[in-house]
């Protein structure tokens, strides 16, 4: 396996497992998506078929797009975050979906919430990319 297909490969299994883990707090333990959660989710499930593809491939220009959810994602990821740690930073408009997106179902060790979570992923996935090398063609 070629150096660009490691690194695709363990960014589609960090998308995978982060896929599966939202999934198992919305669907197994009933913890409703808030309008934040959904924007993150947005931006991780297409990630898990780009980089799919791109590491059975090699297919080197997906790593751009992968960077482009993936720093988007980690974007939404802060300021969800930031939200729901710093008080006073969470808007004051009515939440559209019915969970307010300051809520925290889980809270583990005192810092690790679900957007952390999303982040933490996202960050591996952007540095990863970051890594990611143009072939070089011997022939031209």
């Amino acid at each position: 396996m070629a150096r660009n297909n490691k690194l695709f490969f363990i960014a589609w299994v960090i998308a995978i497992i982060a896929m599966l883990g939202s999934l198992y707090f919305s669907e197994i333990k009933h913890f409703v998506p808030c309008e934040m959660c959904w924007y993150q989710r947005i931006l991780m499930y297409p990630l898990v078929v780009i980089l799919g593809f791109a590491a059975l491939n090699e297919f080197y220009p997906f790593k751009y797009l992968a960077l482009t959810f993936s720093v988007i994602g980690l974007g939404f990821s802060i300021y969800h975050y930031m939200e729901q740690k710093i008080p006073g930073f969470s808007s004051m408009k009515a939440c559209v979906g019915g969970v307010p997106c300051n809520t925290e179902y889980i809270n583990w060790a005192g810092f690790i919430t679900i957007p952390f979570l999303a982040g933490t992923a996202f960050l591996m996935i952007t540095i990863l990319m970051l890594f990611v090398k143009k072939p070089v063609n011997l022939i031209d």
